[in-house]
């Protein structure tokens, strides 16, 4: 198979690649090599605990603890640190929230704000734990897409936050984070979990995203191509992930000379000096069924559960088009707050105004012009721009967190 040198450097980049630094860093090997408390948070002098969450439908997710920061007054009183959620988005994983210094993580910057931190990890992630029968070579074992993050993963996390505190949880997500965010705050138990939401970046519809790299990988619909060669793990570690990158790269329309800017925009302020580090983690793996759920939202522009074609449809919802996620459902008395970036390639301005029409609340919002889509977690400026705003949202709804009981 032929690579060109542009394409081989450019996904290199950040999130997508390792390819340009030669061998690429590995975790440390033993016991330990999945556990991200062990990679990275104790290592920065934090607390961290690491739990085991099983889903409905049998996966083990990573689910890891910051109890309490470098607040001394705030370590022996569990009650007064509020929990907060973090959910992480597509190819990602936990690590996402504590890659920076601990003042540019958000992960670090609650905890030191006097927050109980739990970091989320869906199926698939290499901090998740497998699954009860299942292992990786089992094509079901990648038979998911975001229904089944949202109607598992997300609602086995958050209700496992709430049994260990007794109390409701502020829930941050990013991107896919927000998403699966959403679609879960339309069932009705979740919001017995949730006191208030922040959403980065926030996603429900696709079809107006400025992505020319996911535009034209949705309408030549490359998931297919790559099940037909019997692939459901996609992993752009390997060399299928990298072949997939070069037939999109091959379309003139897309701009693979800077490959990250072409999918999330151009990011204005995360540290490129750090790239060799952040790709020690990422990128996660997902399956194919969850790109084809998001391909078929940029094709459609509907906010819907999988479409599995007419008779599939019919077989398993009883109906020819899948049901919608309805935004209208997500209770009014849920506070949202939500931050997006004027160069930000896959939540579009109309988009997430479209989002904002069909909620029943009217959000509380932060948009900073020269984001892109990873500055929101990894911009060496988030703090101020982002991260303080969050932080005394969240502080202002404190008397939501108290289980209704």
């Amino acid at each position: 198979m032929y690579r060109s040198p542009l394409v081989v450097a450019s996904v290199a980049t950040m999130f997508l690649l390792q390819l340009c630094y030669g061998e690429k860093a590995s975790l440390e090997k033993g016991a330990d090599a999945w556990n991200l408390c062990e990679q990275i948070i104790l290592k920065m002098g934090y607390p961290c605990q690491n739990y085991t969450v099983e889903t409905g439908d049998g996966f083990l997710l990573g689910l890891y603890r910051m109890p309490y920061g470098f607040n001394e007054q705030l370590r022996d009183n569990s009650w007064s640190r509020p929990p907060v959620f973090l959910q992480h988005g597509l190819l990602q994983g936990g690590d996402n929230w504590v890659l920076n210094n601990p003042d540019e993580s958000l992960a670090y910057i609650l905890a030191d704000a006097g927050f109980d931190v739990w970091i989320g990890n869906i199926r698939g992630t290499r901090w998740s734990h497998g699954h009860i029968s299942l292992n990786t070579r089992d094509k079901n074992y990648w038979d998911w897409s975001i229904d089944e993050l949202a109607a598992y993963d997300l609602p086995a996390m958050l209700e496992f936050v709430y049994k260990s505190t007794g109390r409701k949880t502020f829930y941050v997500g990013h991107s896919q984070g927000t998403i699966i965010g959403f679609a879960a705050f339309t069932q009705d138990r979740v919001g017995d979990f949730v006191a208030a939401a922040a959403l980065l970046s926030p996603i429900t519809y696709l079809n107006h995203i400025n992505c020319a790299f996911c535009n034209i990988a949705a309408h030549y619909y490359v998931e297919r191509m790559v099940k037909t060669m019997g692939i459901r793990e996609f992993n752009l570690r390997n060399e299928l992930g990298v072949e997939l990158v070069d037939r999109v790269c091959a379309s003139p329309k897309v701009d693979c000379e800077n490959l990250l800017a072409s999918i999330t925009g151009a990011n204005c302020c995360f540290n490129s000096t750090r790239i060799p580090y952040y790709t020690q983690y990422e990128p996660h793996s997902t399956s194919l069924k969850n790109l084809a759920h998001l391909a078929q939202m940029v094709r459609q522009g509907t906010f819907e559960m999988y479409d599995y074609g007419k008779l599939g449809n019919l077989l398993r919802y009883f109906r020819f088009s899948p049901p919608a996620y309805d935004l209208s459902k997500i209770p009014k008395s849920l506070p949202i707050w939500m931050s997006w970036g004027g160069n930000d390639a896959l939540a579009d301005p109309v988009d997430v105004a479209h989002t904002m029409e069909e909620l029943p609340s009217k959000p509380e919002l932060v948009y900073v012009e020269d984001y892109g889509h990873i500055d929101f977690i990894l911009s060496t400026r988030a703090k101020a721009d982002v991260y303080d705003s969050l932080v005394a949202f969240f502080r202002a709804q404190l008397g939501n967190v108290h289980a209704d009981t």
